[in-house]
């Protein structure tokens, strides 16, 4: 990377990539929307009228219609950001603190610690991710801490394979051997002079994994084994609303486009921090 400082970078690549630009609004929609749902959600999102407002359409008092209990879609929708963006960032700790800690371990060491954690990194990668996630969640008790960490540690062998590719090409810098022969000691060398420099990769991978834990919390939920009734989140929302799709339609419509526009705010963010961090990937003009 040019020593052309990260905020510039940034904001080059925002003031000419709409694509960037149009992440960065849809994410600053959910973030908005989880941080102030208690101020702008009009009802309570746990409360209902069964006998007068169930299945109510959208318009009236419920802007997105009511569920078959009654409550407000609109206001659990407003709440249910505030559930998918702290799976979707508690996991990416997760992650990166696994994925990170290994790969500076597996790529500086080398030998058989390399060997045994890319083994290790291999074996988790092998399964299909949402079916290992669907294993490990129903194994256990489902609640939000358990999704936090089944996530994240689905999720570390990707981000240790990443870094241990950047720690390899790193080794034998001449930054790396002046620290040596300084009488830098490993911990040093690995904390202050190797991981600042794989910083950039693991920011874009985090953003992208973000989207990512999104979807796999909203699938877990869909399934039973995420966020428990009543915790208003997307992907149990959109299980609830399955048999009404046809009288109904707005039970799972609103929180399944709200999965949308998370998932692609990020996913847009992640790409244009990637086009403007990673020298090989930028563009000119």
């Amino acid at each position: 990377m040019s020593g052309t400082p990260t905020a510039q970078l940034l904001r080059e690549r925002f003031q000419r990539d709409p694509l960037f630009k149009c992440g960065v609004v849809l994410v600053a929609v959910v973030l908005a929307a989880a941080a102030l749902a208690p101020w702008i959600a009009p009802h309570d999102p746990y409360l209902g009228d069964l006998a007068n407002d169930s299945l109510a359409p959208p318009g009236g008092r419920f802007l997105f219609g009511a569920d078959a209990q009654g409550r407000d879609v609109l206001s659990r929708v407003l709440y249910g950001a505030r559930i998918s963006l702290m799976v979707g960032v508690i996991s990416q700790v997760v992650a990166v603190t696994l994925g990170l800690t290994l790969g500076l371990l597996a790529g500086y060491y080398r030998r058989w610690v390399d060997l045994l954690i890319m083994r290790l990194a291999d074996i988790t990668l092998a399964f299909p991710s949402l079916l290992l996630l669907i294993a490990v969640a129903a194994a256990v008790k489902p609640s939000l801490p358990v999704i936090f960490l089944v996530i994240g540690a689905v999720g570390w062998a990707g981000m240790a394979r990443l870094v241990r590719g950047q720690v390899l090409l790193l080794g034998r810098s001449d930054f790396v051997t002046a620290a040596r022969a300084l009488g830098a000691g490993d911990r040093w060398i690995l904390w202050r002079h190797l991981a600042p420099n794989v910083r950039a990769p693991v920011i874009i991978t985090a953003t992208l994994g973000i989207a990512g834990a999104i979807m796999a919390e909203a699938a877990l939920s869909f399934v039973g084994l995420g966020a428990q009734p009543p915790t208003p989140s997307w992907g149990a929302m959109v299980a609830e609303g399955r048999d009404l799709i046809r009288v109904a339609p707005w039970v799972s419509v609103a929180p399944g486009l709200a999965v949308g526009v998370a998932v692609l705010g990020f996913n847009l963010v992640g790409d244009g921090l990637r086009e403007a961090l990673d020298p090989t990937m930028r563009r000119g003009g």
